[in-house]
């Protein structure tokens, strides 16, 4: 399976919706934080800052990925997905690759994200790439009812 990685382009906010839209009503709910992103990806990611990846096997969008711009030097990964048909065949770990050495070039020392505990493979694949708990004593809420695993890893 051919999977190339490619920087968001103009058009492709549809299939950034729609493939975080299919994993999270899977798993848990929309929330208000989710809408807006998803409803408008250049303005609430790329307009401040941050990056989305697009994972496309034949043509077709498959997995999506972002870095959001927190504070100089770090960002959230988010917004990852793969449509359940992909899953398995590695595009996730290929994604997040791509987006832990698109950050690292761009001088990033920091990455952060938020999961929840109910997606281990998505926790296994973070760990396999560096990835490991955020202490106790430095969490910061997220934002999202569902995030309760928090992790991060030093460039």
């Amino acid at each position: 399976m051919e999977i190339l990685i490619r920087k968001f382009v103009a058009g492709d906010e549809v299939a950034f919706r729609r493939l975080n839209e299919e994993w999270i009503v899977r798993f848990f709910k929309l929330e208000e934080k989710d809408r807006e992103m998803l409803a408008d990806p250049q303005a609430t990611i790329l307009d401040k800052g941050g990056r989305i990846f697009i994972a496309l096997k034949d043509g077709e969008a498959v997995g999506c990925c972002a870095l959001l711009a927190m504070r100089p030097g770090e960002f959230e990964v988010g917004k990852m997905a793969v449509t359940q048909t992909a899953q398995g065949g590695g595009v996730g770990r290929k994604l997040l690759a791509r987006v832990v050495a698109e950050a690292a070039a761009a001088g990033v020392n920091r990455l952060y994200l938020v999961t929840h505990d109910s997606l281990r493979p998505a926790i296994r694949l973070y760990e396999s790439l560096g990835f490991t708990n955020v202490p106790t004593e430095r969490l910061v809420p997220s934002g999202y009812e569902r995030g309760n695993v928090f992790m991060e890893a030093y460039l």
